[in-house]
């Protein structure tokens, strides 16, 4: 206790914060540099190779935070999105939208994280729902697309048990309304909703549905919300413009479904209103949570929106992220400095290849940085709809070496059905991936419970734990907690290298003494787990 407490007065004391409008930092010898997006993981760490992106507007579709921290402590803060560019040696950050706060502590990866963690998005110490933890979820995205209905998602859940497989979080994704912003289900897809939420309640579900903040035009939830200014508005071209001058009209905007409204969720009005009609889902169908989708910060970046308080295009996207914390059943992929919550945070859309696969790794664990707790790498084999398309090739391989690179993480999400995509081979060795898990949920729940206390990320880089031993750059490999290393075959090879940090680990049954570099076969059902036991 004493010298956790030492420590933390060490890392106030090296702490020191330079407050500026724009920042030039030269990179030191090695130093290796996480933040900004999740959706950039792979890119990370940024040292030598350029790079630039402007949090503001972000358009990378995934979580993100103004935030950078570095393998020698240092560490770069706003409150306020900016752009940044990594060139050369150097480090720049410009074009602010508040004052920037740079500083050092420590001279790790693990201190500069402790003290940013603390200072500017410290724990709540609040949970999600376990649930979304200690079974698989099953989204039905991938086997109904735009077309869920009743029969169907029943369906789906009881192939989920016929094939035994743990119940656990249904999810029924776009298109369960007549139209957005209803908030209702349509009644020819699902024509009792009362009596399917019942049935899959007895079956051992929970049931989550698909929301965004986005409202169609020239339906009646439009009129309501425009009679009540809860809309976002336009002000027409005109700067000068205030928000309840009547000229100003609703904002229509584009999205990937087409042309809405939106909520006006800087107004708190508009704010009960929608978690109003959550409620009324919750308790007229026994709706358990809610899958909030869109959001992003480039959906509110118009030069002519206009909202009840002045916001930036990063604070709606932070509006939306604040609903869920009403609803401990949730999920998001948007995300903007909500580190340290109660929120559940999907890795945006993955393809179906190998290449997109590559990317869980280095994704999550840059979530994990940024203080995004409650992660799941997306959907098992991959959740961009198109890759699943009729006629589409289906990588058995893919969607097995998926499921072992989900089955250690804090979460682990099905889509497409193992029974219906996979060969008995193929599927034998997902129920192996789902039934390791299953053995290591206890402690996957201790890791989770500890980082919802002290803030420390759950999922790790080798070099958060081993610091300065040359493991900075590994992207193939985590820790879960101090006790496991996990290092999923993320490649078609069924060979792979994996670097052993220092200490005794245990695998296959064997001890052997790091720090070393070894090559293994991997058989196609194996996921490479190694315990410390020192």
């Amino acid at each position: 206790m004493k010298r956790v407490i030492l420590l933390s007065l060490l890392n106030v004391l090296l702490a020191h914060v330079i407050a500026q409008d724009s920042l030039r930092l030269v990179l030191l010898n090695n130093e290796q540099w996480w933040g900004g997006s999740s959706n950039y993981g792979h890119f990370m760490p940024f040292h030598a190779n350029e790079y630039a992106a402007n949090l503001y507007g972000d358009r990378s579709v995934n979580q993100s935070a103004p935030l950078f921290i570095s393998n020698a402590g240092r560490w770069v803060w706003s409150d306020e999105p900016f752009a940044y560019r990594f060139i050369k040696d150097t480090l720049i950050i410009n074009k602010a939208h508040g004052r920037i706060q740079s500083g050092q502590a420590g001279s790790t990866l693990a201190t500069a994280y402790s003290f940013v963690s603390k200072t500017f998005f410290p724990t709540s110490g609040k949970w999600i729902d376990s649930l979304l933890i200690k079974s698989p979820q099953y989204n039905l995205w991938i086997e109904l697309g735009y077309h869920p209905n009743q029969r169907a998602v029943l369906n789906y859940a009881n192939e989920v048990l016929k094939n035994n497989y743990p119940p656990g979080v249904l999810m029924i994704d776009d298109n369960w309304t007549d139209y957005y912003g209803q908030f209702d289900f349509n009644r020819d897809r699902f024509p009792d909703a009362a009596a399917l939420i019942d049935s899959l309640h007895r079956k051992g579900f929970k049931v989550m549905v698909w929301i965004s903040p986005f409202i169609s035009p020239d339906s009646e939830t439009f009129r309501e919300l425009m009679q009540k200014r809860l809309l976002l508005l336009d002000n027409g071209g005109d700067a000068a413009m205030a928000w309840n001058d009547k000229k100003a009209k609703p904002l229509i905007t584009y999205w990937w479904n087409g042309f809405s409204a939106t909520l006006d969720l800087s107004n708190p009005a508009a704010q009960q209103w929608l978690k109003d009609k959550l409620h009324w889902l919750q308790k007229t169908y026994g709706i358990d949570g809610f899958k909030f989708d869109a959001g992003e910060p480039h959906y509110y970046d118009y030069p002519q929106l206009l909202s009840f308080k002045k916001s930036s295009a990063n604070d709606h996207c932070m509006y939306w992220a604040q609903i869920g914390l009403d609803f401990p059943f949730n999920e998001y992929r948007a995300m903007w400095k909500m580190g340290g919550q109660p929120l559940g945070e999907r890795l945006n859309d993955k393809a179906h290849t190998w290449t997109d696969l590559q990317t869980l790794i280095p994704n999550t664990i840059a979530q994990q940085l940024m203080g995004y707790t409650f992660t799941c790498p997306d959907i098992i084999g991959g959740g961009l709809l198109s890759s699943f398309a009729p006629g589409k090739k289906i990588d058995q391989q893919l969607i097995v070496r998926s499921a072992q690179c989900h089955a250690l993480m804090p979460m682990m999400q099905f889509s497409a059905g193992p029974w219906r995509v996979l060969d008995s081979v193929n599927e034998r060795a997902v129920h192996k991936a789902v039934e390791l898990r299953q053995q290591h949920v206890s402690y996957i729940m201790e890791v989770l419970r500890q980082s919802a206390a002290t803030g420390e990320p759950a999922l790790r880089p080798l070099e958060y734990n081993y610091p300065n031993q040359g493991y900075a750059a590994v992207q193939d490999q985590f820790l879960l907690g101090n006790r496991f290393m996990v290092a999923p075959v993320v490649t078609s090879s069924n060979t792979r290298t994996v670097l052993v940090p220092k200490g005794k680990w245990r695998f296959r049954g064997n001890i052997i003494k790091g720090p070393l570099k070894q090559t293994i076969d991997v058989a196609p059902d194996e996921l490479p787990v190694y315990e410390k036991v020192d």
